[in-house]
């Protein structure tokens, strides 16, 4: 399904519901392996870490050459869609 250019804030407002709770359920599974310690949550925790960083620096980037469109609406969705492709992905590698 394509979304609106202008999403409405209700729509928005959902789109970030389900990234909330798709994000703790990423949390969850990976404070499990941290606090099981060793090489694999060594692992985790850097990749954790350069993940958050790569994602926020392409977000910036797509924000300042307009991206994501250049109403609020806009740009709030469109940050909400970047980051829910990198939650999906995670869930889906320490989910199954």
């Amino acid at each position: 399904m394509t979304k609106p250019k202008n999403p409405s804030w209700f729509d928005i407002s959902m789109d970030a519901f389900a990234l909330a709770a798709e994000s703790n359920m990423v949390i969850a599974a990976r404070l499990g392996s941290l606090a099981l310690g060793g090489p694999n949550a060594v692992r985790e925790a850097e990749r954790m870490v350069s993940e958050k960083v790569a994602a926020n620096m392409t977000l910036g980037a797509d924000l300042m050459t307009g991206k994501h469109g250049l109403t609020p609406e806009s740009m709030v969705s469109g940050s909400i869609d970047h980051y829910a492709k990198h939650v999906a992905a995670n869930r889906k590698r320490l989910l199954g």
